[in-house]
C-alpha cells in the first residue's frame, strides 16, 4: 500500500487543500482586523509588547479589546502558517507552493517584528502601511500557494472542450414565436418581453452598487430626491444596455440553449422596435441623471456604451480576457453613486469600483464553467473553451484573493467598521470555499454554487457597506 502524500493528521490532498484555506482564512481575517486597527484608537490601546499594557490615558473598553484581538489573533495565525509550511514540506506538493509558504512564514515574522516596534515605539517609527502592506503580500503569497497546489492535484492538463459542440434543438423555443390572438395574452406575452429585454436580473446588484457609492459619499448633499433619480437613471441605464445587448446579439442567441428563447432570437420583438424602445430608455436615463448632474449623466452614457458596443461587439467576440476587461461596465455604478453626491470621483469610489472589477472574472468564470458548450457554440472566447477548465478554476482564486485585497484597500480609505469586516470576512470564506470545493467536485452543478455564493458575498458586503457607512456618517 502506498504511503498518503501528506503526513498525519492530514494526510489526504483535499485535507492538505483545507488546511490551506482555512490557512488563507485566517491571514485574512489578520488583514482586516489589522487595517481595522491601525485606523481607530486602538492602535494606540497598547504600548507593551507582546503583552498588552494600556497607556496613562484610559482608552475605551471597545479599543483595548480590537488590540487585544489583533495579538491573539496574530499568535493563532501565526501557528497555522507554520503548521501548514511544515505540512507542505514533509508532503507531497511542488517546489513552487513549499518555497512560497516559506516565504510566507518568513515574512510574517518579519511582520511580527515590525508589529512589535511599532506598538513600543510609536506608529511613526518605521515605514507606514509597511505593516499592512506585508501583511498583504503574505495573503497573496499563500492565495497562490492554494491555486498552485489544487492545479497540480485537481487539474488536467487537457481539458479544453470541443470547439463545435453539437448545434441545440431549437423545436421548443420555436414555440415561443407563436403570438398569442387573445388581446390580453398578447399584451402581457409583448410587455414581458420588453422587461425581459432590460436584464432585470442585473439590476438589483447594479443598483445596490450605485446606493454603496452614495452611502460612502454620504453627507449633507445625500437628499432621497438623489437618492431615487440616481437609481432611477441607474433602471433606466441598465435596460437601454440590456436592450441593445439583444439586439445585437439575437443571431448568436439562437445557437446558445440559456439564450435561444430571448425575444429578439425568438423573433417575438422586431428588432426596429426594439432599437427604439433601447433609444427611448436612453434618452429617459440622461434625462433623469441630468437632473442630478452632468457628471453622473456622463458616466451613465459611458456605461450603455461600454456594455452595449465596447463589450457586445469588441470583448465578447475576439478575446479571451473579455470577462476581465467587461468588469468595467460592473463597476461604472460605484463611481455614479458617489458622483450623484459628491459631483466628482474620490478615491473610496475608485476602490469601491477596483473591488466591483476583480470580483466580476471570480464571479463570471462560474457561470462560464457551466455553460461552455454554450458559448463555444456562440463562438465566444471564454475562459474554460479557450484555455481550459483547470486554467478557469484558477483564475477564480487569484480574483478572489485580489477581489479580498481590495476590500482591504476599502477599509482603509473609509473608516469602515467591523460589520463591513466581519461580512467580508464571514462571506470571503464562504465564496472561497464553494471555489475550491469546485477543483474537487468538477461539475455543473459545483460550478453554480459558486456562482452564487459569488453573488451572496458580494449582495452582503454592499450591504454592509450601506449599514457602515451610513452610520459612520449620521444618516
Amino acid at each position: 500500500m502506498s504511503s498518503p502524500p501528506f503526513p498525519r493528521p492530514i494526510e489526504t490532498r483535499s485535507r492538505f487543500a483545507s488546511l490551506l484555506t482555512a490557512t488563507v482564512l485566517g491571514v485574512y481575517l489578520l488583514l482586516i482586523v489589522g487595517a481595522t486597527t491601525s485606523l481607530t484608537d486602538a492602535a494606540t490601546a497598547c504600548t507593551t509588547w507582546p503583552t498588552c499594557t494600556a497607556p496613562a490615558d484610559p482608552l475605551s473598553q471597545t479599543d483595548l479589546a480590537i488590540a487585544w484581538l489583533h495579538r491573539i489573533a496574530a499568535v493563532l495565525v501565526g501557528g497555522l502558517l507554520a503548521f501548514t509550511t511544515i505540512i507542505a514540506l514533509l508532503g507531497s506538493t511542488t517546489r513552487r507552493v513549499t518555497r512560497t509558504l516559506v516565504a510566507a512564514t518568513i515574512l510574517f515574522a518579519v511582520q511580527v517584528a515590525i508589529g512589535a516596534l511599532t506598538a513600543t515605539l510609536g506608529p511613526q517609527a518605521l515605514v507606514p502601511g509597511l505593516h499592512l502592506a506585508l501583511g498583504i503580500v503574505i495573503f497573496g503569497a499563500i492565495v497562490l500557494a492554494l491555486a498552485w497546489d489544487l492545479e497540480i492535484g485537481t487539474g488536467s492538463e487537457d481539458d479544453q472542450i470541443d470547439v463545435s459542440p453539437e448545434p441545440i434543438d431549437t423545436t421548443e423555443s420555436a414555440a415561443t414565436r407563436t403570438i398569442p390572438t387573445n388581446g390580453l395574452e398578447r399584451v402581457k406575452l409583448t410587455a414581458f418581453a420588453y422587461f425581459t429585454m432590460m436584464k432585470p436580473r442585473l439590476m438589483w446588484l447594479l443598483c445596490l452598487v450605485a446606493a454603496a457609492g452614495m452611502a460612502l459619499a454620504a453627507g449633507d448633499s445625500l437628499t432621497p430626491s438623489t437618492i431615487v433619480a440616481t437609481l432611477t437613471g441607474g433602471v433606466l441605464a441598465i435596460g437601454a444596455s440590456g436592450t441593445f445587448n439583444h439586439v445585437l446579439e439575437r443571431d448568436v442567441d439562437q445557437q446558445m440553449s440559456r439564450t435561444a428563447d430571448r425575444p429578439l432570437a425568438t423573433e417575438l420583438i422586431p428588432v426596429r422596435n426594439a432599437l427604439l424602445f433601447g433609444a427611448f430608455l436612453t434618452a429617459a436615463s440622461m434625462t433623469v441623471f441630468l437632473t442630478i448632474n452632468v457628471l453622473a449623466a456622463a458616466l451613465g452614457l459611458v456605461a450603455i456604451v461600454f456594455y452595449s458596443v465596447i463589450y457586445t461587439l469588441v470583448l465578447k467576440p475576439n478575446t479571451v480576457q473579455n470577462t476581465v476587461i467587461g468588469g468595467f461596465a460592473g463597476a461604472l455604478p460605484a463611481l455614479i453613486g458617489w458622483a450623484a453626491v459628491t459631483n466628482e470621483i474620490g478615491l473610496p469610489a475608485l476602490a469601491l469600483a477596483g473591488l466591483i472589477f476583480l470580483w466580476t472574472p471570480a464571479h463570471f468564470y462560474n457561470l462560464a464553467l457551466a455553460y461552455q458548450d454554450d458559448y463555444a457554440r456562440g463562438g465566444f472566447p471564454m475562459m474554460p473553451v479557450v484555455r481550459g477548465e483547470t486554467v478557469t478554476r484558477k483564475h477564480i482564486l487569484y480574483y478572489l484573493g485580489a477581489t479580498l485585497v481590495s476590500a482591504v484597500a476599502l477599509v482603509w480609505l473609509t473608516n469602515l467598521g467591523m460589520v463591513y469586516a466581519g461580512t467580508v470576512v464571514l462571506f470571503g470564506g464562504i465564496f472561497l470555499w464553494f471555489a475550491v470545493d469546485l477543483h474537487f467536485e468538477q461539475t455543473e452543478r459545483a460550478a453554480f454554487r459558486a456562482f452564487h455564493a459569488s453573488n451572496a458575498f458580494l449582495g452582503a458586503v454592499l450591504v454592509a457597506i450601506l449599514v457602515d457607512a451610513l452610520v459612520l456618517a449620521g444618516v
